[in-house]
């Protein structure tokens, strides 16, 4: 009589992980109790008794109920984006994987379950690490390998490495103690690198002063383009009065925030909109200047992709705008609070915002889990950027359980053979089709499958 809620719960779990996940619902189920679950696994989807599809797009474009039934009439309901996802998947179309430029290899990796471990990693192509839950995939990438070859950059330039001590971008943190960091005895190869981006889903910012326009920098020329106006040449307002985190243009009220706290006696506080610009962050002089008929706080509250057709006519912004497009982001709102955003919505932004630069090649890029929280539909918009990233000359290294992932990739490298204790260790290397035919390796058989490969060991 019990109703259970879980939201995502096979998020992160590597498909041998998910199946004993699968036998607790059931075991809910079987005892008398109801089990809700939001999912994009699509294994875990399609055992199910009853679907509810909501849709047809995300933000704006969402928001209804596509169908509700037995997950077999969702195949009748042509709105559906999740329907075709839901069908035998078809085997992985067979693709050649990159040859390897140079190799990046790191001798004597200690750090968690990982114990005196070699490991090697091609440049020049897509990497996927695999592994169950608890192998040390993040151990080995997140923190040996970005942080071993990042202290061997900011080194003496040794191993033809350049010494810069800004070579890490986009990274949210350094490890808090000295316990957290991994020792690696030797790090070969490096030289080749100029640049390390780590990618993760911690949040944008931790303030609704941080969103993403500001984020990605879209802000400013859009701030730009109010100040080119000609009511804001005659008042003198310069592009910093479009900005609610300073003084001037800002509601006073609020200090640009778009809301007060309430205290409330006994009770934890709660907010409420700024009685003085009603959430717009912005004073009623500020908000006379318009561009093209609309002003900064109705801008801010355009989706993606509302604002890439109204804004094309400001290049930066233009440009920004389509590389959120390209990573499925259409539908979030340019000011949308930090705070609001989901990991992998904030993960997604970080790609956009490195996608929209001007690249030089040679960089290596560490994402962790990117696909975690995304739809089927979704994870191929993720997948074609990261190709993209590699036809310009860089190295992408992902630690990922999504099959769809691993079978596009150049190279995979596959931990285990358990998690904990009994993980720490390379069990395979290879092509997909070299790893789906490893007897030994658990990510075998659900790489097989995807591949279409007949005959794969199960354990």
């Amino acid at each position: 009589g019990v109703i259970y809620v879980l939201d995502e719960p096979s998020a992160g779990l590597h498909p041998a992980d998910a199946r004993p996940l699968l036998e607790v619902l059931e075991a809910l189920k079987a005892g008398g109790n109801s089990v809700f679950v939001v999912e994009h696994n699509m294994d875990v989807v399609g055992r199910a008794d009853w679907i509810i599809d909501v849709g047809p797009g995300a933000g704006a474009g969402g928001g209804k109920v596509l169908y509700s039934g037995p997950v077999a009439g969702l195949a009748k309901v042509p709105e559906s984006v999740t329907r075709r996802f839901l069908e035998p998947a078809d085997a992985a179309a067979p693709r050649t994987p990159r040859e390897a430029e140079h190799w990046l290899e790191l001798d004597g990796i200690s750090l968690h379950n990982l114990a005196d471990l070699d490991a090697s990693f091609p440049l020049g192509v897509l990497s996927a690490v695999t592994g169950v839950s608890g192998s040390g995939k993040s151990s080995l990438v997140s923190q040996a390998l970005a942080y071993g070859v990042l202290d061997n950059m900011r080194g003496d330039g040794s191993n033809g490495s350049n010494g810069s001590p800004d070579s890490f971008e986009s990274v949210d943190g350094e490890p808090d103690t000295a316990s957290d960091r991994a020792t690696v005895r030797e790090v070969r190869g490096a030289g080749r690198i100029d640049r390390i981006v780590a990618m993760d889903q911690k949040p944008i910012g931790r303030t609704p002063r941080s969103n993403l326009a500001t984020y990605t920098g879209l802000f400013d020329a859009v701030r730009r383009a109010f100040a080119d106006t000609s009511l804001a040449r005659q008042r003198g307002y310069g592009a910093g009065r479009f900005s609610f985190n300073v003084a001037g243009g800002r509601c006073e009220t609020c200090l640009g925030e778009g809301y007060l706290e309430v205290e409330l006696l006994f009770l934890p506080g709660s907010y409420g909109p700024c009685p003085e610009c009603h959430g717009s962050r912005y004073n009623p002089e500020t908000l006379e200047v318009t561009y093209e008929g609309r002003n900064i706080a109705e801008i801010l509250a355009l989706s993606v992709d509302e604002a890439a057709e109204f804004l094309a006519g400001i290049p930066a912004a233009a440009r920004s705008l389509e590389t959120l497009r390209d990573v499925g982001l259409g539908y979030l709102s340019l000011g949308q609070p930090a705070p609001e955003l989901s990991g992998g919505e904030a993960q997604r932004i970080k790609l956009a915002t490195e996608l929209q630069r001007a690249r030089r090649g040679h960089t290596l890029y560490l994402l962790d889990e990117p696909t975690t929280g995304l739809h089927p539909a979704d994870v191929q918009l993720l997948l074609g950027q990261l190709h993209r990233l590699v036809d310009e000359s860089n190295t992408v290294i992902v630690v990922e359980h999504h099959m769809d992932v691993v079978a596009a990739a150049d190279w995979v490298i596959d931990l285990g053979p358990d998690g904990g204790d009994a993980g720490g260790k390379i069990v395979a290397t290879g092509t997909p089709a070299q790893l789906a035919a490893h007897p030994k390796s658990r990510t075998a058989p659900y790489l097989a499958k995807r591949l279409g490969i007949a005959g794969s060991n199960r354990r």
